[in-house]
């Protein structure tokens, strides 16, 4: 962490995480005669000092940590999205962040960088997000995975693990598990935790052991469906390994993404709440409804639902109108998707099955329209139930 952002963490006093979803990031404007963000769009920066370029760039070079000065070019960093950084670190409770195009390349990042010191073997529970599952079991990276329940994490480790990944709520399931005991199985293996579902909103994995927090930013942190974008909260350290990668591989973010996620973020307490709310009454009218056969919704709550139905789960997909049946999640608008069919349907089907994803399961992401709304939407959705042979 460069000495100004040093000095600023130091100064500000601890605030409640409405307070910091609104000031963190911008701690600095007002002195600069400025109420919102400035767009710094530059891909590279003027400098005279040849000499203390090559200095800076060496120190990053040597260390990852953030240049002090001007910035140097747009790959190597950007005021924007250090903003948006700062202010998620500050959420999440960690010493940094780091940004990246995606969700998925942030987790590239995390791998690359542990695979650069020869720890390739990662072990992970499922369910994971999708397009995670994939990443690990295909090899892509040359990563080696050993799938296992949260018990048996310890077991797993070789001397050779670099990560423990886990999911929690899990994506689609909402699966949880108990961090601080799993953080306490890995030893000295950094765990990750993807934040997604939750946000720090309702939970922080740092504070439960986790050294890494992921978060597809394209969810609930950007929160509008406008944006895409992936981020790990982290150490120090750590997150210079991450900017290091990031410089090397380009999967930069730009910066319009980074302020869309900045104002995303003075919002995200408030939409997480009224989301949730209107989740949990949703949960408690499918829950009675005979044609649904199971609910799952986490024990800290959220915005995600997933459902069961004793019928053709694609049937219900065709017929809402108001919830919108597309991927993704977190956004303002209520969305419906059928996980065995577009986020997880990349993974084995016997591994999908085995993880709880089945053919019958349906998630929603639970908006912020009125709830009396929603579920006359769903309500006309599941009539007329339709069984189709060869689902489970």
């Amino acid at each position: 962490m460069d000495s100004a952002r040093t000095a600023t963490v130091s100064r500000t006093p601890l605030r409640s995480l409405a307070t910091e979803a609104v000031h963190a990031g911008r701690d600095d404007l007002a002195r600069q005669g400025l109420h919102a963000p400035p767009i710094d769009l530059s891909t590279t920066y003027p400098s005279y000092d040849s000499r203390g370029e090559a200095a800076r760039i060496d120190t990053f070079a040597a260390t990852g940590a953030e240049p002090d000065g001007p910035p140097v070019y747009g790959r190597l960093g950007n005021p924007t999205v250090a903003r948006f950084e700062t202010a998620l670190a500050r959420l999440e409770k960690t010493e940094a962040a780091v940004a990246f195009a995606s969700g998925m390349a942030a987790l590239t990042a995390v791998l690359l960088v542990r695979a650069s010191l020869g720890l390739r073997h990662v072990v992970a529970v499922r369910p994971l997000y999708g397009c995670s599952d994939h990443l690990l079991t295909a090899g892509l990276l040359g990563t080696e995975v050993t799938w296992t329940d949260p018990a048996g994490v310890a077991d797993a480790l070789r001397p050779d693990t670099g990560l423990v990944l886990v999911e929690s709520p899990a994506n689609p399931t909402l699966a949880e598990i108990d961090l601080r005991a799993l953080a306490h199985s890995c030893g000295s293996v950094p765990l990750l935790a993807d934040n997604t579902f939750a946000t720090p909103v309702l939970q922080r994995p740092a504070e439960h052991g986790a050294r890494l927090v992921l978060h597809s930013a394209t969810k609930y942190l950007g929160g509008h469906g406008d944006v895409m974008a992936g981020v790990v909260a982290c150490d120090e350290e750590f997150a210079g390994h991450l900017r290091q990668v990031r410089f090397a591989t380009g999967g930069v973010l730009h910066p319009l993404a980074g302020y869309l996620l900045l104002r995303g973020l003075a919002t995200l307490p408030v939409r997480v709440r009224a989301a949730s709310a209107n989740a949990a009454e949703l949960v408690h009218r499918l829950a009675a409804d005979p044609r649904v056969t199971r609910v799952h919704y986490p024990r800290i709550g959220g915005a995600m639902v997933a459902f069961e139905v004793d019928g053709d789960p694609h049937g219900v997909i065709e017929r809402v109108r108001l919830i919108t049946p597309a991927v993704s999640l977190g956004s303002v608008d209520t969305l419906i998707q059928h996980p065995a069919s577009i986020s997880h349907r990349i993974v084995d089907a016997q591994d999908r099955r085995g993880a709880g994803v089945s053919d019958r399961l349906l998630r929603l992401s639970v908006g912020l329209e009125d709830v009396e709304d929603l579920w006359t939407d769903l309500d006309t959705a599941l009539e007329r139930p339709v069984r189709a042979s060869g689902l489970y």
